[in-house]
């Protein structure tokens, strides 16, 4: 076993792998007492392999299978067994790397997909500005038709292939542009900052995931944004699966100015309550918080401190409800071993295991509204502020 262990408090890439966990920060590793001998399955592996009818499994097949067996009986979802190849495509995942044109998709209150370029990406690179409508990919007839997340799959693709985009005009006796643009190997930040193209005086930074750079992401889309006008902010979580523990609290602090962000309970320890300690940049400027039914773990810290802290409500719906933190052994073979270590409480005390955030302001994404329900709901409550927080 490599001599490293890992906070596990992301639920997004197990749920990818075999259901969503995720997050990592490093510290030192003690190695746990084996549980001893194991006369009892010695014995049936001997059995085995005298009288089975068939050729066995590889050795490392039966152990690895061992080790479910182990698990399945713990009986906790969030404590499981990665083998090599999944744990490789875990680790390229965080990796936070992929093949595409670097662009964040959204979507109006008029139901158009506008795009916003990463800065020096192949998107930008080939001249779309923010705010510029998608209509169509490759030989698709229509992208309003289809979701954001078919339309980011089209997108993206293998480094050196082409995608063909059609992007509306942006202005009255301009012409549509037929572009085609090669994709590249693309970072993945976690947090885009952007200006909404209908109410430019309202910021959104959407949060993917928590990473080291987190922080340092929203700090520079949130100055951004301030530099351009920004009078009130949407901090989007929705599927969100979470990630660092530390960068969760980090982005808390950024928006509190005062409170407790999380309580963390491990067995046989006392309890760590994280505070504030002095007010964040971004404690001043109205907040509201979009989550979903995919709002996890880490982010779910976030808008559990907000809503608990009076700095922020929530729109949307139930979040998942994912309180427990897991560390990642990797093992000798490039496998990992993912533990249940930790749980965390609401600044309320809350524990939402299989209960989640109760939105303040709940939205039903079936109820056909057009454009972005969560946002226009989001809007609505930001108008009826008189410019402070809340």
């Amino acid at each position: 076993m490599k001599r490293r262990r890992f906070i596990l408090i992301w639920i997004g890439l197990l749920l990818v792998l075999m259901g969503f966990a995720g997050g990592l920060a490093a510290r030192s590793l003690w190695m746990a007492t084996p549980f001893g001998g194991h006369p009892l399955l010695d014995e049936a592996e001997s059995l085995l392999r005298a009288h089975f009818l068939h050729e066995l499994p590889e050795p490392s097949a039966l152990e690895r299978g061992m080790i479910r067996g182990m698990l399945d009986v713990v009986g906790d979802p969030f404590t499981v067994y990665l083998e090599p190849a999944a744990h490789e495509l875990m680790t390229d995942t965080l990796s936070g790397e992929y093949g595409g044109i670097g662009v964040v998709l959204s979507r109006d209150a008029a139901g158009s997909v506008r795009l916003v370029p990463m800065a020096g990406g192949p998107a930008s690179q080939a001249g779309i500005l923010e705010g510029d409508i998608l209509l169509a990919v490759d030989d698709a007839t229509s992208a309003s038709s289809w979701s954001l997340d078919e339309i980011g799959a089209a997108l993206r693709g293998p480094e050196g292939s082409t995608v063909r985009l059609l992007i509306a005009a942006r202005a009255p006796g301009e012409a549509e542009r037929q572009l085609t643009i090669q994709r590249q190997t693309i970072p993945l930040p976690s947090a885009t900052g952007f200006l909404r193209a209908d109410r430019p005086d309202i910021g959104v930074i959407a949060l993917s995931g928590f990473t080291e750079r987190t922080l340092d992401e929203v700090r520079q889309a949130y100055a951004d944004l301030t530099r351009r006008g920004m009078q009130a902010l949407i901090l989007d979580l929705r599927a969100n699966p979470g990630g660092l523990l530390e960068s969760g609290v980090a982005v808390a602090e950024f928006f509190l100015d005062s409170g407790t962000v999380v309580i963390e309970q491990r067995r046989g320890e006392r309890e760590i309550a994280y505070q504030v300690d002095a007010p964040g940049p971004g404690s001043r400027v109205p907040v509201a918080v979009l989550v979903d039914r995919s709002t996890a773990s880490a982010a779910e810290i976030v808008a559990a401190a907000l809503q608990a802290n009076g700095r922020a409500p929530l729109v949307g719906e139930t979040t998942f409800g994912k309180g427990s933190v897991q560390l990642i052994f990797e093992l000798a073979d490039g496998s990992s071993l993912h533990i249940t270590s930790a749980r965390w409480l609401t600044p309320e005390r809350e524990v939402l295991d299989g209960t989640g955030l109760t939105p303040d302001l709940p939205v039903d994404p079936a109820a056909g509204t057009p454009g972005d329900p969560f946002a226009a709901a989001a809007i609505a409550w930001l108008d009826e502020q008189e410019g402070g927080a809340p």
